[in-house]
C-alpha cells in the first residue's frame, strides 16, 4: 500500500506516558518531562479574551443573505488570530461521539496490542512523539498516534490493516468528511484573498493528510511539563476535534497565552506555515501549545493537510502578482517536511527556512 521511493521521516523512540503514569504511581514527574526552560503559567491571559476566539458558521458561508459577511469574518480570522472554531460543519455528533469512545478506547489497549502499533526505528507513524531528535532532549507529558491517511497509496500498511475493523472505519469516514470540509474552506480562502481558484485547486488537488490523535494523561506536577511544545503547524489548514471538551489548548496572541474553551462538537481550525506561504504572509500560522492539568486526561483528533509531497508550494502567482513582492522561495513540500521532521519543535522557527 505504501508508494515506493518515497523518502521516511523518523523520529526517536520515547516511553509511553499514560503506561508510565498506570505502572508506577508517580508523585513527581521523571526528569526527561520536567521544562524548566518555559513556566507553563507565563504571560496567560486570564480576561475574557478567551471568549473572542472567532467562531465561524459553515452554514453561513453557503448563504446568500450571509455569506460575504461571514467571508469577512474568516478572513479576519485567518489574519489577526490564525485560529477559529468551525460550527455547522456538517458531520454527524452521534458520529463524533462515536469517534470520542473509540479513540478512547484505542488509547487504553493493553500495552502488550499497543506494540503493534509503536512507531518503528526510522520512521515518526505510529503511537510515539515526533520531531525527538536526540537523546537528551525534554520530551512532552503525552503520547500521539501519527498515521498517513491520504493519498491512499501513502498509508502504512503494517499499522492500518492492524487498526481494529470499527476503529479503522471510522478513521476512513473521518478522514473523508474532514478532508471535504478542508477544500471547502480551501476554495473559500481562495475566494477572500483573489486567488485564482484554479491556482488553490491544482496545489491541493493530491492533498496529504495525515491524522494525529494526542493523549495527555493526568500529571501529578502539571506545572512542571508542557503536553505539546509550542510551536506553529508545518501544515496547509489543521482540523482538531478537543475529543472529550477538556481544556489544554492555548494560542500565542499579542504575547500571551489565550485558552480555546471547547465548544462541543465544534472543529478548531488554524493556519499552518505552508498557508501562511501560499498567502504570501497574509493569513498567519500562530503559536499554540498544549497544558496538561493533574485531574483529567485530555484528548485530541488533528488532521493535517498540506499539497502533495511533490507539489512545488509557494507564494500564489496571483497573490504576488497583486502585492508586487514576495515574501518566501518555493520548495516541494518534501523538501520542506524533511528539513521539518530534521528538527525539535520550537516556535514559529521552521518558517525562516522559506523567508527571502
Amino acid at each position: 500500500m505504501e508508494a515506493e521511493g518515497e523518502r521516511q521521516w523518523s523520529s526517536l523512540i520515547v516511553p509511553c506516558v499514560l503506561e508510565m503514569v498506570k505502572e508506577q504511581n508517580l508523585t513527581t514527574v521523571p526528569p526527561r518531562y520536567v521544562r524548566s526552560d518555559q513556566e507553563t503559567s507565563e504571560n496567560l491571559d486570564d480576561s475574557s479574551m478567551s471568549s473572542e476566539i472567532p467562531v465561524i458558521d459553515m452554514k453561513r458561508l453557503y448563504s446568500v443573505s450571509t455569506m460575504d459577511s461571514e467571508l469577512e469574518k474568516l478572513d479576519f480570522a485567518c489574519q489577526d488570530w490564525g485560529f477559529f472554531q468551525l460550527v455547522n460543519h456538517g458531520i454527524d455528533s452521534s458520529f463524533l461521539d462515536k469517534l470520542e469512545t473509540e479513540v478512547q478506547d484505542f488509547f487504553n489497549l493493553p500495552m502488550e496490542e499497543k506494540q503493534k502499533f509503536w512507531q518503528r526505528s526510522g520512521e515518526f507513524e505510529g503511537f510515539g512523539q515526533v520531531n525527538v531528535v536526540s537523546e537528551d532532549q525534554k520530551l512532552d507529558w503525552g503520547d500521539m498516534f501519527i498515521l498517513t491517511t491520504e493519498p491512499i497509496r501513502s498509508r502504512k500498511s503494517h499499522l492500518f490493516s492492524k487498526l481494529p475493523p470499527s476503529f479503522r472505519e471510522t478513521v476512513e469516514t473521518y478522514s473523508s468528511e474532514v478532508k471535504s470540509i478542508a477544500k471547502i474552506l480551501f476554495a473559500k480562502m481562495a475566494s477572500v484573498l483573489e486567488i485564482k481558484r484554479e491556482e488553490m485547486e491544482d496545489l491541493f488537488e493530491d492533498v496529504w493528510q495525515s491524522i494525529k490523535i494526542n493523549y495527555y494523561p493526568p500529571c501529578p506536577q502539571p506545572d512542571q511539563v508542557v503536553g505539546l511544545t509550542p510551536h506553529s503547524d508545518a501544515a496547509g489548514l489543521t482540523i482538531l476535534l478537543q475529543v472529550n471538551q477538556v481544556e489544554g489548548l492555548q494560542i500565542k496572541k499579542d504575547g500571551k497565552w489565550v485558552v480555546v474553551k471547547p465548544l462541543r462538537n465544534a472543529l478548531v481550525v488554524n493556519v499552518g506555515e505552508i498557508l501562511e506561504i501560499i498567502t504570501n504572509g497574509r493569513y498567519r500560522s500562530i503559536e499554540h501549545r498544549v497544558v496538561v492539568n493533574s485531574e483529567k486526561e485530555r484528548l485530541s483528533v488533528a488532521m493535517f493537510h498540506s499539497p502533495g509531497k511533490e507539489t512545488i508550494i509557494g507564494p500564489a502567482k496571483s497573490l504576488v502578482e497583486k502585492q508586487k513582492q514576495r515574501l518566501f522561495k518555493s520548495m516541494s513540500t518534501q523538501d520542506y517536511f524533511d528539513a521539518f521532521f530534521a528538527q525539535k519543535l520550537n516556535g514559529k522557527s521552521h518558517l525562516h527556512l522559506m523567508t527571502i
